[in-house]
């Protein structure tokens, strides 16, 4: 009989149920098509005025409409839709009756803007736009109040009461990390023996001229906005940053004693999770790139597993020139001369960046890389950078044996987590 627990004694913690929206689409099925087929879903925004903006593209889900726009209601859309999605899959329970905890990924709290002056000088924008105008058609705020784009908890208070959740929902923010960080507190729970099952849910509707407008001050998006499509550059020489993106990935854990005893189908395993904050800036990371290596190392040990049982890494891969750079620094600290050889590539080259919600939507595509041994592609690399010399599986997916997956997720503020995802338990 197959041992319900790891090498360390812990309850092995195994995937029932995915779900999953993107700018590609909704559901699991038509996402992984058109990642593998290399499409992207990133095109030029008609939700609001874009005139005299740097950057005027991104990943929009439009197809989910919103009348009128809101963030905050996008985003509890959004992961009604994928969590729907991963409780049907998954059969556990009764309909508004799931036995466990929601643990949910959500964009932090907005509080205050800069002076107007500022972010047109920053951005560029004609001195003669009404900003305040801008902003509300986009559903944001007023740039000369403080506000609140929306109460923090609300998204997770309607999931509970949607989808009957038990115990108190966790909300959670660590920026760019926080969907891995949903998944790592709802593996922890399930290893303390503190529930059976865990529903894990990230998401993201903030493609607003406000959200849009803030990472333009930080000179962090692409402003290749024609074609749209080419934006996102992951490990190319002439990447140029990264491309805002909407989205929601959610996932049923369960233990594998408990999801065998009800014979639900295991999609996969949880092995490991690390992370690692480093604390060193706003938003740059640490020079020396030891947070990055400590967190990978983290993964590594907490699945018990060693560099060469690692057949493919789901980079963080923005396509910013500093995250790049810094990914590569740990990547191949760790793995050594094998980080040149491994495949390393990114789906947000084709989604965009997804902000609170990439750890969880590319976690459900790597589970996928598993149950279809296929490593979707890197696309847009036309310019290699001889700096970062990653196997970034070019332009066009690959067929290959894949066991063991690690997908990355490197916030800002130094909030990093990775994850380790098997096909089997280890």
């Amino acid at each position: 009989m197959t041992s319900t627990r790891d090498k360390f004694g812990r309850p092995i913690v195994v995937v029932t149920g995915m779900g999953l929206v993107t700018s590609l689409g909704a559901g699991k099925s038509d996402n992984w098509a058109k990642l593998t087929a290399g499409e992207s879903g990133i095109r030029t925004i008609t939700r609001f005025p874009t005139d005299g903006l740097k950057t005027t593209m991104a990943g929009t889900v439009d197809f989910i409409p919103v009348e009128p726009f809101s963030s905050t209601v996008l985003s509890e859309r959004l992961a009604d839709v994928a969590t729907e999605e991963a409780v049907a899959q998954a059969s556990i329970g009764a309909k508004g009756d799931f036995p466990g905890p929601l643990f949910l990924a959500v964009a932090p709290v907005e509080l205050e803007w800069q002076p107007r002056q500022d972010i047109a000088r920053a951005t560029g924008m004609k001195s003669g736009i009404d900003y305040d105008a801008l902003l509300q058609a986009s559903g944001g705020g007023r740039f000369t109040n403080l506000h609140r784009r929306f109460i923090f908890g609300s998204v997770a208070d309607h999931l509970a009461d949607t989808f009957g959740t038990k115990g108190s929902p966790i909300s959670l923010s660590t920026a760019c990390a926080s969907g891995a960080t949903a998944i790592q507190l709802g593996v922890e729970a399930i290893r303390r023996g503190e529930t059976d099952a865990a529903l894990c849910v990230a998401t993201d509707g903030s493609v607003n001229a406000e959200a849009l407008i803030r990472f333009s001050l930080l000179s962090a998006l692409s402003t290749h906005n024609d074609p749209p499509h080419a934006a996102v550059r992951p490990f190319s020489k002439n990447r140029d940053g990264f491309v805002m993106a909407e989205g929601a990935g959610a996932l049923v854990l369960e233990s594998l004693e408990g999801a065998t005893a009800r014979g639900a189908k295991i999609l996969g395993v949880v092995a490991g999770c690390g992370e690692l904050a480093d604390s060193f800036h706003r938003t740059r990371s640490s020079p020396d790139g030891k947070p990055i290596v400590g967190c990978v190392r983290n993964a590594l040990a907490d699945a018990g597993v060693g560099i060469e049982q690692i057949d493919y890494i789901n980079a963080h891969g923005t396509g910013t020139p500093e995250n790049d750079k810094m990914e590569y620094l740990g990547i191949s600290t760790v793995f050594g001369e094998r980080a040149n050889h491994i495949p390393v590539s990114s789906n947000k080259s084709m989604v965009g960046h997804t902000l609170s919600a990439a750890g969880a939507v590319e976690a459900v595509f790597s589970l996928l890389t598993l149950e279809h041994q296929r490593i979707p592609p890197t696309i847009n690399y036309d310019v290699p950078d001889p700096a970062i010399p990653f196997d970034v599986v070019p332009n066009k997916a690959r067929d290959a044996r894949v066991s063991a997956v690690m997908s990355n997720s490197f916030g800002f503020g130094g909030q990093n987590a990775s994850l380790i995802l098997t096909r089997e338990p280890i």
